[in-house]
């Protein structure tokens, strides 16, 4: 063995374990009571090894838009956090990931990074004809939006559009991720937060995860609905996947954290779309990943400038980064109403990593990639904007108790910081 991680605590497919997770050539090669080797790893008694993270929910930004974060910073916030596997959004980025050239530009700006990175393609109008190069090329598939983006360079698509790409994308057999929200119910937003949240309601989300069930219905294509605010709609997944649609749902640790009830007027560090919803929302929201309804959870990571989330909720950019935050968030949320950590890494691991295609991550097994957390779960601490690696210092988080901290992050049997990530392709991870 290169090496051996030795734990009381192991969380491995089958729940939690005593063992020793011996590593050759980055690979897990065995996961058994004791192995003999002279190259150890020894986890504290306080500490327990997960599987790296795969967070599918990242916008990076970068090229086009690297003061508001980058490929080096939102990686490095990205291990700090536990998270081993990133795909990054194709929009926010200049040009915008909807074809084979742009998807140059952008593997050429993340020439450094400090985990695994992949990356979704995107669909907008016109574009149905750069989406088979795209997924021949290695995206892990497809996001559009039905209402305005919040980038002109992004445009929204009509369900109709979004219909016809399903058909298409369906003959590849490839994921389509849809930002779900009604253009038609949706109104411009109110400075205040009672007005932003008014502006964005449970119906919009409801209305939009509506039309996306019933094309996935007509098509066949495989679904996915990206950061689920609204709890309403949640009956309408239910009823989906009772009928066996190929479709799934994710939601985000604000959604699970924050509820609007404690965001203030000028608070827009919490402003994101869709919003923040009541006490009651976020607690039934738990409940849908009780249920299975919701199948994963991922951070939406979304950073901006410093200027940028100033203002008032009319105006400031909506969006929150927290991709080195999202495992302690979600992880004193969950320990909270009885969850365990092998509910976390099934949301957060082997979940996502499933959803992409990821047949080498998100799992402590052999044949895996050696991507190891070590993590204190009974450790506290009070999170501090100037600590966080990504580009800007805004968070909702700032000044809040989590519990959980992550002492150590293994990228292929190497500690973070003494190793480089690698630019994925679906298929080949």
């Amino acid at each position: 063995m290169d090496l051996v991680f030795r734990a009381r605590r192991v969380i491995t497919p089958q729940g939690e374990t005593a063992c020793d997770v011996g590593v050759v050539g980055g690979r897990i090669v065995a996961v058994e009571p004791h192995i003999d080797s002279p190259n150890v790893v020894h986890l504290a008694d306080d500490e327990v090894l997960l599987p790296g993270l795969v967070d599918t929910h990242v916008h990076v930004n970068d090229p086009g838009r690297s003061e508001w974060e980058g490929f080096e910073t939102a990686t490095r916030a990205a291990a700090a956090g536990g998270v081993t596997t990133i795909i990054d959004m194709p929009l926010n980025s200049i040009p915008p990931t909807v074809g084979v050239d742009a998807l140059e530009v952008k593997r050429k700006a993340a020439a450094a990074v400090s985990v695994d990175v992949g990356f979704w393609g995107g669909i907008v109008p016109g574009n149905l004809a750069d989406l088979k190069p795209l997924h021949e090329a290695g995206v892990f598939g497809f996001k559009c939006f039905l209402l305005h983006s919040g980038v002109d360079e992004f445009p929204a698509v009509t369900v109709p559009e979004l219909e016809a790409a399903l058909r298409e994308l369906a003959t590849l057999d490839a994921l389509t991720i849809v930002h779900a929200e009604d253009a038609h119910t949706v109104r411009d937003a109110e400075p205040d937060y009672a007005g932003f949240l008014a502006s964005r309601p449970r119906a919009a989300e409801d209305r939009a995860i509506s039309d996306v069930v019933a094309a996935t219905r007509r098509t066949g294509a495989r679904t996915h609905i990206l950061h689920l605010s609204s709890s309403d709609a949640l009956p309408i997944l239910a009823a989906a996947k009772r009928d066996r649609l190929p479709i799934s749902a994710e939601t985000c640790p604000h959604y699970l954290t924050f509820t609007a009830e404690e965001i203030h007027d000028g608070q827009t560090e919490f402003k994101c779309c869709p919003p923040i919803r009541e006490r009651a929302n976020r607690e039934a929201l738990w409940q849908g990943l009780r249920d299975g309804v919701i199948d994963l959870v991922v951070s939406d990571h979304s950073p901006s400038t410093v200027e940028l989330k100033a203002g008032d909720f009319a105006t400031a950019w909506g969006g929150i980064a927290s991709l080195q935050l999202g495992l302690p968030a979600v992880w004193t949320g969950a320990r909270e109403r009885g969850f365990g950590l092998t509910d976390v890494v099934r949301w957060m691991a082997a979940h996502p990593a499933r959803q992409a295609g990821l047949t080498t991550k998100g799992a402590i097994e052999p044949g895996r990639d050696a991507d190891l957390v070590v993590f204190a779960p009974d450790e506290t601490f009070v999170v501090n904007r100037d600590e966080l690696h990504h580009r800007n210092p805004v968070t909702p988080y700032h000044g809040r108790s989590l519990s959980g901290v992550v002492r150590q992050t293994w990228l292929r049997g190497k500690e973070t910081g003494q190793t480089h990530g690698r630019l994925l392709r679906r298929g080949e991870a």
